[in-house]
């Protein structure tokens, strides 16, 4: 099983690379707003704290923010799947072990997340600006809710007696719909680990399971839902070239150095910070667009 992923992890970094490189030596005169510099370091940072499990994409859209890193709202989405993308897949490939949970489980869990997200990201890249305002706003909210629940240990307790590591019947036909959403959520900036591990707790499987299932959903995707914002052109170019070398370096160093950082304090600030970030996005997408000349 081990290999199994690892080779699928392997292909979907040579899918990514060449899908964003493509589009990078196409547009090579022309990468977009932001600044290298900048954009690097915030990806080094958001994967530095995803590898120690906090997550990247709400700090990424509150850092982005805060620099004015995108000449347009509207690229946020795109930018997190592609940005982000490479450096999730090392996160996976690192840290995967050997985890008993049944294969079947497992695919059905990571391909109906990763088609969600396909699908998803073709909705997402249709959205005009204030729509995508709106959805990241509450996005954020959603997230640092869940955050908020993770921290507290209210999630842990769900799967507390829990020992199954296979779904079958029903039970698998609800996992298969529910990350089916999350991978669609995904691609709008709704993290999926809290969640994920919710539903896979709810369903009564080991909180062992959880692992695999967040990991490798969110290692599936990102490189899916690429495709389309790629194809689209709706990401920032130079930002999210910038993050995926940050990101990278961020997670090597993260996964070899100092995972067990106390990072209790530090995840509750970020958590109010995003939801701050969550009422500024939601407020944008209420003001009147400025008029053109």
């Amino acid at each position: 099983m081990v290999t199994v992923l690892l080779a699928i992890y392997i292909g979907l970094i040579l899918l990514h690379t060449a899908n964003m490189g493509r589009d990078l030596v196409k547009n090579k005169d022309d990468l977009g707003h932001g600044n290298w510099f900048v954009s690097g370091i915030i990806g080094f940072i958001t994967d530095f704290l995803d590898t120690l499990g906090i997550g990247s994409f709400a700090p990424t859209t509150l850092l982005l923010d805060f620099t004015k890193q995108l000449s347009s709202d509207r690229l946020l989405p795109g930018t997190l799947n592609v940005g982000h993308g490479i450096p999730v897949l090392v996160e996976a490939f690192i840290f995967t072990q050997v985890v008993d949970v049944s294969p079947v489980t497992l695919f059905a869990l990571v391909g109906s997340a990763t088609i969600g997200a396909f699908i998803g990201s073709r909705f997402v890249t249709g959205l005009p600006e204030k729509k995508v305002q709106l959805w990241m706003g509450w996005a954020l909210i959603v997230t640092a809710i869940l955050m908020f629940a993770r921290q507290q240990g209210w999630i842990d307790i769900l799967g507390a007696d829990n020992t199954a590591t296979a779904l079958t019947g029903i039970k698998l036909i609800i996992g298969v719909v529910i990350n089916f959403f999350l991978g669609a959520l995904m691609t709008i900036g709704v993290g999926l680990y809290a969640p994920c591990m919710a539903m896979v707790y709810m369903l009564g499987l080991s909180p062992l399971v959880a692992f695999p299932v967040m990991m490798g959903s969110c290692a599936g995707l990102m490189p899916i839902a690429s495709l389309n914002f790629v194809k689209t052109g709706d990401y920032a170019r130079k930002v999210s070239l910038a993050i995926t070398v940050g990101g990278i370096i961020g997670v090597i160093i993260a996964a070899k150095f100092v995972t067990g950082l106390d990072l209790e304090i530090l995840t509750y600030i970020i958590i109010l910070v995003i939801i701050y970030t969550g009422i500024t996005y939601i407020r944008k997408s209420m003001k009147p667009s400025a008029a053109k000349a």
